[in-house]
C-alpha cells in the first residue's frame, strides 16, 4: 500500500494547495491513504470543524494535530465524535480527543494512526515513549500497518523515537519545525523515518508567517500580529510504500509540489477547480 503524509498545513494557503493538488495526486501516485497534520490550518493556529470537513472533501483520510490542537475550542466536539482525527497520545487521559485512529485505506488495509508530542523545547507532556508503548499494546494483532506522527522540536528526540520504534511501526515521520529534512530512510527493521516532512503553506515567510512581522518583533520586542504569509505556496510531505502483509516499509521519498505544478496536476487529472488562479 502507498501512504502520503502531508506536513503542517498552515492557514488558507496550505489548505488551498491541498484542494488543488491532492485529488490529482491521489490518482497520479496511486495513493491508498492520505494523512495530514492540520494543527496550523486555521489562520496559522488550531483547526475548526469546517476545515476538518474541507480537508476530508479534498481527499485527506486522517488528521493528526499537535501542540496547537486546542487553540480553537469549536474543534472539541469533532475530536470527541470523529474517529479519523487524533490528539497526541501522551496528552492527559482526560484531555479531549482519541489517542489513536483506525482507518481503512483504499486498498482495504487497516491502518493505525498515532500522534505523539515531543518534550524537548515543547510544552510539558507525558512521556511519549511510554504512551506509544501503551497504544501499541492495545492494537489488534491483525493490524500490521502503523503510522506515527512525532510532533517534536528536537531532531535528537525524533531520532530516538524512530530507532525505538524500528520494526514496531511502519513509519515514524516528524512534524512541527516546518522545515523538510533530507534524512528520509528505511531503518534496518523496516520502519520508514524522517525528522520532518516539512510545511504545506507559504514558503516566502518565517515558518508560514509574514517575514516583516516576525522580523520586527524579533529585533525590537515590539509585539505584532504574526499573520499567515501568502506567497510561494508549496505542498510538502513524504510518500511511503508499505508491505501491507508485514507492515514493513519498502520505500520512502519526499514530495514537494508548488502551485504551478498543483495547477498542472489539477488540469491533467481533471479535478475540480482546474482553471488557473
Amino acid at each position: 500500500m502507498r501512504l502520503l503524509f502531508i506536513g503542517d498545513v498552515v492557514g488558507k494557503p496550505g489548505r488551498k494547495i491541498i484542494q488543488r493538488a491532492l485529488p490529482g495526486l491521489i490518482k497520479r501516485e496511486r495513493l491508498d491513504l492520505v494523512v495530514a497534520n492540520c494543527e496550523n490550518s486555521a489562520a496559522g493556529s488550531g483547526m475548526t470543524p469546517d476545515i476538518y470537513r474541507e480537508m476530508l472533501a479534498a481527499g485527506v483520510d486522517c488528521i493528526t494535530l499537535g501542540d496547537h490542537i486546542y487553540k480553537r475550542r469549536e474543534i472539541l466536539p469533532t475530536l470527541e465524535q470523529q474517529t479519523n482525527i487524533v490528539k497526541p497520545a501522551n496528552f492527559p487521559a482526560r484531555s479531549p480527543g482519541r489517542e489513536m485512529a483506525m482507518v481503512t485505506a483504499r486498498d482495504g488495509t487497516k491502518v493505525a494512526v498515532i500522534s505523539l508530542l515531543g518534550r524537548v523545547f515543547m510544552r510539558p507532556v507525558d512521556c511519549p515513549w511510554t504512551a506509544v508503548d501503551r497504544v501499541l499494546a492495545k492494537l489488534p494483532s491483525d493490524v500490521k500497518v502503523i503510522f506515527v506522527d512525532f510532533h517534536a522540536e528536537a531532531t535528537s528526540d525524533k531520532q530516538v523515537m524512530g530507532r525505538y520504534l524500528d520494526g514496531r511501526v511502519s513509519a515514524c515521520l516528524g512534524t512541527h519545525t516546518h522545515v523538510p529534512t533530507a534524512d528520509e530512510e528505511i531503518f534496518p527493521k523496516g520502519t520508514a523515518f524522517q525528522c520532518d516532512v516539512g510545511m504545506t503553506g507559504p514558503y516566502l515567510s518565517i515558518l508560514g508567517r509574514e517575514v516583516n512581522r516576525v522580523t520586527e518583533t524579533t529585533l525590537s520586542f515590539n509585539p505584532t500580529q504574526f499573520d499567515v504569509a501568502t506567497d510561494d505556496i508549496r505542498l510538502c510531505g513524504s510518500i511511503v510504500d508499505i508491505d501491507a502483509a508485514t507492515g514493513r516499509a519498502k520505500e520512502i521519498r519526499r514530495l514537494r509540489v508548488d502551485m504551478v505544478e498543483a495547477e498542472k496536476i489539477a488540469y491533467e487529472h481533471q479535478t475540480p477547480g482546474a482553471r488557473a488562479l
